[in-house]
C-alpha cells in the first residue's frame, strides 16, 4: 500500500510518499481501499506540530472507499460495502485500517468524492448547528471563513434552519461564493472591521452566535460581535491558538464560550450514524451542496497543504490514491 507519512513535524516538505505492508484487520477492524481522502486543517496542525501526536504516523482523518476485509467480530459491514469515515487517523493512503464502528454506509446516490468531502466538514457543520449551539429560525449568526469548506456548509445549513447568516471573507470573489451558498450579508475582513460592521448590520444588538474557525486573529472581535447571552463557538485556529483569556470578559453580556470537537459529538456509533445520515440526506435532497475545490493525486499531498494553509481554496480539497 501507499501512504503519506510524517517522521518529523514541520512544513509540508516533511510529508513522504512511502510504501508500507498491507495491514491485517483485528477482530473489530475493517480494511478499506481508499477511493478519496479529505484534507483538513487538523492535518496541517498535526504535520506542523501544533497538535502533538506520536511519530512517525500516516496523516489524514477522513475518506471514503470499499471494504476489502473485516475482522472476526465485525457484523455490520462486509467486504464490498461502500463506506465513509472520519476520526480514523491514517486516511492519506491507498488502504486504511479502521475500527468498524467508525464506518458509515455510503449511499449509492453519493460518489466516493462526495462521501470523503462530507464527513469531517459536513458532520462538523451539523453538530455546530445541532449541538454546540442549536441554531433556530430568527437567529443571526456570524460565520468566519464563510467561503471555506465548513463555512460554506454553515451558510447553507443556516438557511435550512431559517437563520440570518452573515459571513466574513477575504475577497470580493469569496463574498460572491458565500452569498451563493446562502449568506445574507458578507464582510470583507481585509477591508473592513468586522465587529463594527456587525454592529451596523444588527443595529447594535449583536449576533446570537459566532462560528469561529480562525482563532487568534478573530477571537476578541468575535466576542465583541455577540449580543446579550450570545454564544462564541470556537472550533478552529487557522490563524493560531487563542491567547490566555480572562473569563470575566464574558460577564458584561452574560456570554457563552465553547471549544467543541467533532470527536466529542460523535462519541457513540449511533450518534455518528445519526449526524452523518442527516448530512447525506441533505446532500441527496439537493439542500446541501458540496463544493469540491480541488482534487490532487495522493503523492501531491504537500501541494494540497500549501493551498489550504495559504487560504487559496474555497470548499473542499481531496486526495485520490493512484
Amino acid at each position: 500500500m501507499h501512504a503519506i507519512r510524517v517522521h518529523r513535524v514541520g512544513e509540508p516538505e516533511v510529508m513522504r510518499y512511502e510504501d508500507l505492508a498491507l495491514p491485517t484487520p483485528g477482530a473489530e477492524d475493517a480494511l478499506i481501499q481508499v477511493k478519496a481522502a479529505g484534507v483538513n486543517f487538523i492535518d496541517t496542525y498535526i504535520r506542523s506540530g501544533s497538535y502533538s501526536r506520536p511519530l512517525p504516523l500516516t496523516l489524514g482523518f477522513e475518506g471514503a472507499g470499499i471494504v476489502t476485509a473485516v475482522g472476526a467480530k465485525v457484523t455490520h459491514t462486509k467486504p464490498g460495502d461502500r463506506v465513509a469515515w472520519t476520526d480514523v487517523l491514517g486516511s492519506y493512503a491507498s488502504h486504511v485500517l479502521a475500527p468498524a464502528n467508525r464506518l458509515v454506509p455510503l449511499p449509492e446516490s453519493l460518489s466516493f468524492e462526495q462521501g470523503a468531502a462530507a464527513m469531517l466538514q459536513g458532520i462538523t457543520a451539523q453538530y455546530l448547528t445541532h449541538g454546540a449551539y442549536w441554531l433556530k429560525t430568527g437567529d443571526t449568526c456570524l460565520v468566519h471563513a464563510a467561503a471555506g469548506g465548513v463555512g460554506l456548509l454553515l451558510c447553507q445549513i443556516g438557511k435550512i434552519k431559517g437563520a440570518r447568516v452573515i459571513g466574513t471573507v477575504s475577497s470580493a470573489e469569496k463574498a460572491r461564493i458565500a452569498q451563493a451558498a446562502g449568506a445574507d450579508e458578507t464582510i470583507i475582513y481585509t477591508e473592513q472591521d468586522f465587529s463594527k460592521e456587525i454592529s451596523k448590520l444588527t443595529q447594535g444588538a449583536g449576533v446570537n452566535v459566532v462560528y469561529d474557525s480562525v482563532g487568534k486573529d478573530t477571537f476578541e472581535k468575535s466576542l465583541a460581535s455577540l449580543g446579550v447571552r450570545g454564544f462564541l463557538v470556537s472550533f478552529g485556529q487557522s490563524s493560531g491558538p487563542v491567547p490566555l483569556f480572562d473569563l470575566q470578559k464574558l460577564a458584561a453580556n452574560a456570554l457563552f464560550l465553547t471549544r467543541p470537537s467533532i470527536f466529542k459529538y460523535t462519541v457513540t456509533h449511533e450518534e455518528l450514524l445519526s449526524r452523518a445520515h442527516q448530512v447525506f440526506e441533505w446532500i441527496s435532497a439537493g439542500k446541501l451542496n458540496l463544493r469540491i475545490d480541488h482534487i490532487y493525486p495522493l503523492r501531491q499531498a504537500a501541494e494540497a497543504h500549501r493551498a489550504l494553509e495559504g487560504r487559496k481554496t474555497t470548499g473542499k480539497i481531496l486526495l485520490i490514491p493512484e
